[in-house]
């Protein structure tokens, strides 16, 4: 068979690690059909055409993505889509956070070719897949395991809001974005500092931050 029926979508703005990617998923299965994305608009565009794709494989930083709000999103708009963050990032918590917001793997992009497509062969065949070095049950501490239960709770247009709300956006602005009017945005807002129990606007944009669900510019940035 080898993958003859299987599309698998690749989102992820680096080209040269695209290919990296496609030949790891044409090592095992020659004849999927492999369809790439270079940021979070072009990953919908797909998504919005395309049926039967059978996996993601999604990085954790590129355009229209924050930290985990990407996979967020993608785990509530389709459950039934299994989604690989590969990422530059090998941290333990990390890897445990991606996991608990639904992924279905966790493939770091250092390793080799090899082992990126026997981790996609093994999610395909309805297993999960992170670093065999990685324990997943190491335990958080209580008010974090709070925090992430709550983000999960968030529709996508919430997430979206609040990735806006961590960017310094007003209400008008993502209104604009959004192409919503401002109560709209408004009542989001009020949801959102509801389920994630904080009081201002603030407090819901460092609480993200601090689960890596979305991430702040840092004033030192030189981009």
């Amino acid at each position: 068979m080898q993958g003859q029926n299987t599309t698998i979508v690749i989102a992820d703005d680096h080209p040269l690690f695209r290919g990296a990617l496609r030949q790891a998923v044409g090592s095992i299965m020659p004849k999927a059909r492999v369809i790439e994305a270079n940021g979070m608009e072009d990953l919908n565009t797909v998504l919005g055409h395309e049926r039967d794709v059978d996996l993601i494989l999604l990085d954790l930083t590129m355009p229209g993505v924050q930290g985990f709000s990407g996979l967020m999103t993608l785990r509530a708009q389709h459950p039934e889509l299994p989604v690989v963050i590969v990422s530059a990032t090998e941290e333990a918590t990390v890897i445990r956070r991606a996991m608990e917001f639904g992924a279905a793997g966790f493939i770091p992009k250092s390793i080799d070719i090899d082992s990126i497509g026997g981790a996609i062969e093994a999610v395909l065949a309805g297993d999960t897949w992170t670093p065999p070095d990685v324990d997943l049950d190491a335990a958080e501490d209580k008010e974090t395991a709070d925090l992430v239960r709550r983000l999960g709770t968030l529709t996508p247009q919430q997430v979206r809001v609040l990735t806006m709300l961590s960017e310094g956006l007003l209400n008008k602005q993502i209104a604009y974005e959004l192409s919503v009017s401002e109560a709209t945005v408004k009542a989001h807002v009020s949801a959102i500092l509801d389920k994630l129990g904080v009081d201002s606007r603030t407090q819901a944009v460092i609480a993200a931050a601090k689960i890596g669900v979305t991430q702040r510019p840092s004033p030192a940035s030189a981009d």
